[in-house]
């Protein structure tokens, strides 16, 4: 297969995969959960996951890969520069708000925050996205920073960037099966030991969670899907010289 056949199919998978984990997790949260609120009851909870999926997951995967589309390679790349830091900055907004429906929640109910290993992996998952981000915005858009530093700050990026999508991807299906045990032990329906039609619902959305996942990973590896390197990428965004 020709590579530019390859990036299509695999980018069409990404973007097929990306609407397919919004609508399932809204379907969820709406079919099986009863829907959305802000009052603090359980509909509350509901925008927890919707927003998580659709910020850490969906939308920051999406940032990622930005840079990967060809026909983004023939205009400035300071344009797609501001792309992809506004899209990442919605990402991390959702995810704050998702944040704090789940603790509003909490609160509502009296249950103690930050207990399980899901939400562990979560907050840790969120505050390294925030310190990503503001990295990136210091480093690589303002004219303050030296070429020197955008050079040396440029692996850690890339490493974060993708250190950041793994614990995405783990705190999401953890919190999948966190959510389908606490909601199904004991309920007057199924148990998730017998499989019922919510829990094949919830796990189809893990597994297309990570096929997502596992899709941007293969995008961002392709050495020849990279941005071309020219004299524009040198200069922050907000500098004279990449005006």
């Amino acid at each position: 297969m020709k590579p530019s056949m390859l990036f299509s199919v695999s980018y069409g998978l990404c973007l097929a995969l990306s609407l397919l984990s919004v609508i399932f997790v809204i379907c969820w949260s709406s079919r099986w959960r009863g829907g959305f609120a802000w009052d603090r009851s359980a509909l509350q909870f509901n925008w927890h996951p919707v927003l998580m999926v659709s910020g850490l997951v969906v939308l920051y995967g999406n940032a990622a890969v930005v840079y990967r589309v060809p026909f983004t390679w023939k205009q400035r790349k300071s344009t797609w520069k501001l792309v992809h830091a506004g899209l990442m900055l919605l990402a991390l907004l959702l995810a704050i708000l998702g944040l704090c429906a789940v603790f509003d929640f909490h609160r509502g109910f009296h249950i103690r925050d930050l207990y399980s290993l899901h939400s562990w992996v979560g907050i840790c998952t969120v505050v390294t996205f925030a310190f990503q981000w503001v990295l990136g915005l210091a480093a690589f858009l303002l004219p303050c920073s030296t070429q020197r530093l955008r050079s040396a700050l440029k692996p850690v990026h890339i490493w974060l960037g993708k250190a950041i999508l793994i614990l995405s991807l783990t705190s999401s299906i953890s919190g999948i099966n966190e959510k389908l045990l606490l909601t199904l032990y004991g309920s007057t329906g199924a148990p998730y030991s017998s499989l019922p039609v919510e829990a094949k619902f919830a796990n189809s959305l893990g597994i297309f969670i990570l096929a997502f996942g596992m899709i941007v990973f293969g995008i961002l590896s392709k050495k020849e899907w990279r941005w071309p390197q020219r004299q524009e990428s040198a200069y922050p965004l907000l500098s004279e010289d990449s005006i």
